[in-house]
């Protein structure tokens, strides 16, 4: 199809559609995102040459894609409630301030360290609304509360939830992992230090800040560093989470080394909560640390839970206009080796662990996990079904391709590198989530990058980094954060200073982008 600006806006409508939906008429995702999926579904059966047999193909290729997101999804959410329900969450919590009066060394513990492994392991809104509230007790102010506890993890968001959005982006742009990784996790380990930076600036001002340069850079350096392993050797299921961990660990040696006790009187870390042990609460964590590093890394344990694999081929199709979509395999899931399953089987011993512990007070405490867990999830799997179509209707009816040319040829490729992260950001501020903007943006900015002949892993990389970095300005996870520290429908001040604050690491991201592109 020739290239104009009319087929350039009816292609970009389903996009646009679920950005006016969401913004201007304060849509939910799942509302915006079936509007745009049957926008979609119109225009590729009346305007972009479109049959029956290229939907259902499309479609049949999108609900392997959102599947496989999805088993993370609700079985994260399954691992939180377990762990959260079990009071752990909260006993980590109040651990971590205990060893340090030093204000700006707590809210990095709690705001940037605790809150991160919390996305690690959760995310969808979880580590702030559990973070402000310890905030708050604390002392800190609500508004500080939730934008501490919102910046500190934007880091960690991409490859968090057990690396949610970063399967999305794979998913969605067919490259594996392995070739993304690396680029991902060197931008987003040194926006992990931006974020640190903004978490002891809002707690403590430029005088906290300036102490807490040592250890941002000690822990930050760790955090960042332990991600990009986990991530560059085929685990970046569990980036986040080894890395928020690494943090933890050093983070507590720091505090309670010389290097930081000359300076501040520590607090007795006493065992406040009877007999709960911190120890036990951690172990959770271990548990599935260990699950994961042997699923990956004992051959033979691999092979045999990937032996069940939904594995579907499907055939070429193509529109009037001539483009091809090739025959190919959708979405390969394993069934019981995937990371969805390894979660359940973490939780499962995690739930079985605390039960025999006492730890849980209710005696239908499992149907209320679940409970939880389905509340949680609905909207976001009728949110991310509904995206992955549009995006895969988008996809082969050449749509995502005929937006992609009109941005090449509006942007140079020295400039687009600055542009791509604010992509990003922008999708994941108006769906509300990282993995949305890679599934909306993800193709688009692949096929940008080709026309450009810049590195598709670099930009791909600005991209996650900038939605991972652009989710937690979301205006509905900071109605979440404000609702729990007493701050429903006064969000307003928050969300501008937010938006102050935490444009600053997506812009440091765009400049990591273009220098990273300029330096080959």
């Amino acid at each position: 199809m020739e290239l104009n600006f009319v087929n350039w806006l009816l292609a970009l409508l389903p996009v646009l559609a679920v950005l006016f939906l969401m913004v201007g008429l304060g849509w939910g995702g799942s509302r915006a995102g079936s509007a745009g999926f049957i926008t979609a579904l119109v225009l590729s059966l009346t305007v972009f040459g479109g049959n029956l047999t290229l939907v259902a193909v499309a479609i049949g290729k999108s609900i392997l894609l959102a599947a496989d997101v999805l088993y993370i999804v609700w079985m994260a959410l399954f691992f939180y409630n377990v762990t959260n329900e079990s009071g752990s969450v909260a006993l980590i919590g109040r651990s971590l301030p205990r060893l340090t009066s030093d204000r700006a060394a707590q809210s990095l513990l709690i705001s940037w360290v605790f809150v991160s492994l919390l996305q690690g392991v959760g995310g969808f809104g979880v580590p702030v609304a559990v973070v402000a509230p310890l905030l708050v007790g604390l002392g800190y102010t609500a508004t500080q509360s939730v934008i501490m506890a919102s910046l500190g993890h934007g880091w960690a968001v991409t490859f968090g939830s057990l690396g949610t959005s970063f399967v999305a982006l794979t998913a969605v742009t067919g490259l594996p992992g392995e070739a993304l990784a690396h680029d991902a996790a060197v931008i987003l380990g040194l926006a992990c230090l931006i974020s640190g930076a903004l978490v002891a600036y809002v707690s403590s001002g430029w005088t906290g800040l300036l102490r807490s340069i040592p250890m941002l850079f000690v822990v930050g350096a760790l955090m960042g560093l332990t991600q990009w392993w986990m991530a560059t050797n085929g685990m970046w299921t569990l980036g986040s989470t080894s890395g928020a961990l690494a943090g933890a660990m050093v983070g507590v040696i720091y505090v309670l080394s010389p290097l930081h006790g000359g300076r501040e009187k520590k607090v007795r870390a006493g065992n406040e909560d009877g007999s709960r042990s911190i120890i036990l609460a951690m172990a959770a964590y271990m548990i599935l640390l260990v699950m994961a590093f042997s699923a990956n890394l004992i051959a033979p344990l691999e092979q045999l839970v990937d032996r069940v694999r939904i594995d579907i081929a499907f055939p070429a199709v193509t529109t009037v206009f001539g483009w091809q979509t090739p025959a190919e395999s959708g979405r390969v899931i394993s069934v019981f080796g995937h990371a969805g399953a390894i979660l359940f089987y973490a939780g499962l011993c995690a739930f079985l662990l605390y039960r025999r512990a006492g730890y849980y007070e209710s005696p239908t405490v499992w149907r209320e996990i679940w409970v939880k867990v389905r509340r949680s999830a609905l909207k976001s799997t009728i949110s991310i079904l509904a995206l992955v179509a549009m995006a895969a209707l988008m996809t082969h009816t050449g749509m995502t391709q005929i937006i992609a040319r009109g941005i090449s040829e509006t942007f140079s490729a020295d400039l687009y590198p600055l542009f791509a992260p604010f992509i990003g950001t922008l999708g994941a501020f108006m769906t509300g989530s990282n993995t949305n903007s890679n599934v909306v943006f993800g193709a688009l900015q692949q096929q940008t990058a080709t026309l450009l002949a810049l590195s598709v892993p670099v930009v791909l990389a600005g991209q996650t980094a900038g939605a991972s970095l652009g989710s937690v300005l979301a205006p509905a996870k900071i109605i979440v954060g404000c609702s729990t520290v007493g701050l429903g429908g006064q969000e307003g001040p928050v969300i501008r200073r937010m938006l102050l604050l935490g444009l600053i690491p997506v812009a440091f991201v765009a400049l990591a982008t273009f220098f990273k592109l300029s330096g080959g």
